[in-house]
């Protein structure tokens, strides 16, 4: 067992100390409810002062725009309780939907108000006339539990959450260092690499909203930047190297004895370098000479135009051609993590491509729609059993119902953790009726109120910390805060505190119930839809008969597609995994769309075979769609990507036979449009990696 940290004690002691504060104002100034004062604090409390100040904001927000809802809509629609019911549905499952489709920090304010409104306007329903002075005190009041999280956590022994994501870039530099030798040593598949590559992907998505909230933790607007660069590198890091995988393993199977002279020292001098640990603080900032050097190298070993009619010589051009793209990278991953660390330094790129600079993220709209969906379909169904039944704490049910399906909407399988809702509940509703009627009897002021809440709320203020722990944890000091409901005069009547918290309870296990029967598909049926969305994009990529608008944004599209698949995939030793599969679909598109940039750059015959080659590409995905499934590559594509091949080297052949002014130009476009045909063979047909002499070129002319 891990025993709590000295931080763990720290973050909790200044928790409780907030939580206390808040309450004791909160009961000072008389308010109404002065314990959603003390169960906020608990809500937007984080360990560090940037993601504590972006939720304790939102939170407002969300709390002021709900509460203005509950606000507008009571009072004219009161009088006809199930169209108010769907109102109140209707309201939370558009908040819920823009909720959802924000990934960063700014979510918060969108779900506090789909879940605000029912919370304060189900209540009011019995007395619509007191809807606004509700509206007021819980906006009062949780302004203030927010007020004393924020000043307590940025005033006593505050944390920044920029060493936290220093040490998750660490971490990720130590997977990426593992999976990037394993490439170069020739292997690409195995339990240990794969899991190594949900971790880079899981680690990437993570930072998403790390880095959301890193602008509120004091952190300069230009390494706020740099943290973005960084992610983007990081992102850019996976598929680079597994585009370098497959021509690798080609020459591998090729057999040593045909190996240039250098290529094995080059390999192995790379792999070193990335072992090498990242420089320390102390040691200042300079640029890696390393790095040069494996360039000048690499630039060396470049075969001549000539070579390029042998297939050895166009899988060592691809080969230097991406070595250098994942050299490029993670240089500049290194640069950008010393600077950040440091807070000093100038950085300039080292991987520069059409490629970078799209801002677009995927979302699948159908899943978030159906998810939302479903989560105001359980606000309906509740509010009309509430409704018939005639329960009088029935809104407790559905509010805590609510509560639960907005938490957990965006989960694959929300079911499970909807229970751990409950269970949390459970514990709380004993703890509150524990101190209830067995404590709060005998508490006389409240320092003596202070003393006996410290040792249960600050046991489980420690585990907040802990991601195993946090959910359960913070739900049972916030539930048990609530619950207790701290007036300033002891009223407590045992009927009324059961009834009204069997009715949260029974929401939530109607929330369990609700969730379990409607979205039973799990983590597969989000795969699969990723799948054939990313076939759909490639299909897109290797279009000829229309261009793209924006082909940055359709690569940015793809590659966070592909973050999102990844974590779904278990770890695996199958070579043709979908999750290896996947990064090949990745390479396809990203070499389809390299070819579509040159082909109107090219003279000849050359331009008509690759947009035959293109043709087969777009075919064979659109049917992949259709089908539902990945079915066989036809073999004529591979004929038509050798044909294509043999007039790309050609046509280089002619221009290195007879050069002229722009020769030069023509040559790097050439090889550029040869690495992406041999890339697109590879992908298609890993199979051909197993055999050491596939056809050469010149045979398919």
């Amino acid at each position: 067992m891990v025993y709590p940290t000295l931080r763990d004690w720290l973050f909790s002691v200044k928790t409780f100390a907030a939580a206390m504060l808040a309450l004791y104002i909160g009961l000072a100034f008389e308010l109404p409810r002065p314990y959603w004062a003390m169960a906020t604090v608990y809500i937007v409390s984080n360990p560090f002062v940037g993601a504590t100040r972006s939720k304790a904001l939102y939170r407002a927000l969300g709390t002021a725009l709900g509460a203005a809802g509950a606000v507008l809509l009571v009072p004219p629609f009161v009088e006809s309780p199930y169209l108010f019911s769907v109102i109140v549905a209707l309201w939370t499952g558009i908040l819920l939907y823009l909720a959802v489709s924000d990934r960063t920090a700014r979510s918060y304010v969108f779900m506090l108000a789909g879940y605000t409104m029912p919370i304060i306007a189900l209540p009011s329903v019995t007395n619509p006339a007191g809807v606004f002075d509700l509206a007021v005190s819980r906006t009062e009041e949780i302004t203030l539990g927010i007020v004393c999280a924020s000043i307590v956590g940025g005033a006593l022994f505050p944390s920044r959450l920029a060493p936290t994501i220093i040490e998750r870039t660490d971490a990720w530099f130590r997977d990426a260092a593992f999976y990037a030798t394993e490439t170069l040593s020739g292997r690409i598949a195995g339990s240990a690499i794969s899991s190594a590559r949900q971790r880079l992907a899981a680690t990437i998505n993570g930072l998403e909203l790390l880095l959301s909230q890193l602008a509120y933790d004091h952190t300069r607007p230009d390494l706020v930047a740099r943290a973005h660069e960084l992610r983007g590198r990081m992102q850019l890091l996976l598929p680079i190297i597994s585009a370098l995988a497959d021509p690798l393993i080609a020459l591998y199977n090729s057999g040593r004895q045909s190996w240039p002279e250098g290529l094995e020292a080059l390999l192995a001098d790379v792999i070193k370098w990335f072992e090498e640990p990242l420089p320390a603080v102390s040691e200042g900032y300079h640029p890696d000479p390393t790095a040069n050097a494996l360039r000048e190298r690499i630039a060396a070993m470049r075969p001549p135009a000539a070579a390029l009619a042998n297939w050895d010589g166009a899988l060592l051009s691809n080969v230097l051609w991406r070595m250098k793209q994942v050299i490029d990278v993670w240089q500049d991953c290194r640069s950008l993590r010393i600077i950040i660390t440091r807070e000093e330094g100038a950085w300039r790129p080292r991987f520069r491509h059409w490629r970078l600079g799209g801002t677009e993220r995927f979302y699948d709209r159908g899943i978030m729609l159906f998810s939302t969906t479903s989560a105001a379909a359980a606000v309906v169904l509740a509010c009309s059993l509430w409704i018939s039944s005639g329960w009088n704490d029935g809104a407790s049910a559905v509010t805590l119902a609510a509560v639960a399906c907005c938490f957990f909407a965006a989960l694959d399988e929300p079911a499970p953790m909807v229970f751990r809702f409950f269970l949390a509940t459970g514990v709380s509703v004993v703890a509150a009726g524990i101190y209830l009627f067995a404590v709060l009897p005998h508490v006389h002021d409240f320092p003596m109120l202070v003393i006996l809440f410290a040792v249960p709320f600050i046991f489980v203020g420690t585990l907040i910390p802990r991601p195993q722990f946090n959910m359960a944890t913070v739900l049972v000091a916030v539930n048990t805060a609530t619950f207790i409901s701290i007036q300033d005069a002891y009223d407590a009547n045992f009927l009324t505190f059961l009834n009204s918290n069997l009715a949260g309870l029974s929401g939530l296990l109607y929330a369990y119930l609700w969730t379990r029967v409607t979205r039973p598909f799990g983590a597969e049926l989000a795969a699969s839809r990723l799948l054939r969305s990313s076939w759909a994009d490639v299909a897109l990529t290797a279009t000829t008969a229309r261009p793209i608008e924006d082909q940055r944004n359709l690569a940015a599209r793809m590659l966070d597609r592909l973050m999102q698949l990844i974590p779904r995939l278990a770890a695996t030793d199958d070579h043709r995994h979908p999750s290896i599969e996947s990064f090949r679909d990745l390479r396809i598109a990203f070499n389809a769309l390299d070819l579509r940039r040159l082909t109107h750059k090219l003279a000849g015959e050359a331009p008509a075979a690759i947009n035959h080659v293109l043709d087969g590409v777009r075919t064979y995905y659109e049917e992949c769609v259709d089908h539902r499934k990945r079915g066989p590559v036809p073999e004529s594509l591979m004929t038509s990507i050798d044909a294509a091949v043999a007039r790309v080297i050609a046509l280089g052949l002619a221009n290195a036979s007879a050069p002229s002014p722009t020769s030069q130009t023509s040559a790097r476009q050439l090889r550029d449009a040869l690495h992406a045909l041999v890339g697109l063979r590879l992908s298609l047909f890993p199979a051909t990696l197993m055999t050491p002499t596939p056809p050469e070129p010149e045979a398919a002319a």
